[in-house]
């Protein structure tokens, strides 16, 4: 049988998710270590991810600030609301995973 689960790159987010074929409980004690496994080494480098999206809306936001054209404003405020909506989108799977992880690894 071959991998019932797998970890694909997420351009947008710069990270790699889980993509699980099944539900949750049915997958083996096995299977569920090492996706838990691989998931929180991925999961580890989100902090830092956001930290970089944070960093680039600084930016941003200082080009903003002295930007006097009006469809650069425009620009420039896209490319703000987009940034933290990955940061937002980094912090729900963040939480959604840690969640999956600490409950249900202990039934």
């Amino acid at each position: 049988m071959g991998k019932r689960y797998r970890f694909r790159y997420d351009e947008r987010l710069g990270i790699r998710l889980p993509e699980l074929d099944l539900d949750w409980e049915m997958y083996t004690e096995e299977e569920r270590a090492a996706i838990l496994l691989e998931w929180e080494l991925i999961r580890g480098t989100i902090p830092d991810r956001v930290k970089g999206f944070e960093e680039l809306i600084k930016e941003k936001q200082e080009m903003l600030n002295n930007e006097e054209n009006f469809a650069e404003s425009c620009r420039l405020n896209s490319a703000i609301a987009e940034l933290a909506s990955r940061i937002n989108d980094l912090h729900l799977w963040y939480r959604v995973n840690q969640e999956m992880g600490s409950e249900r690894i202990h039934n």
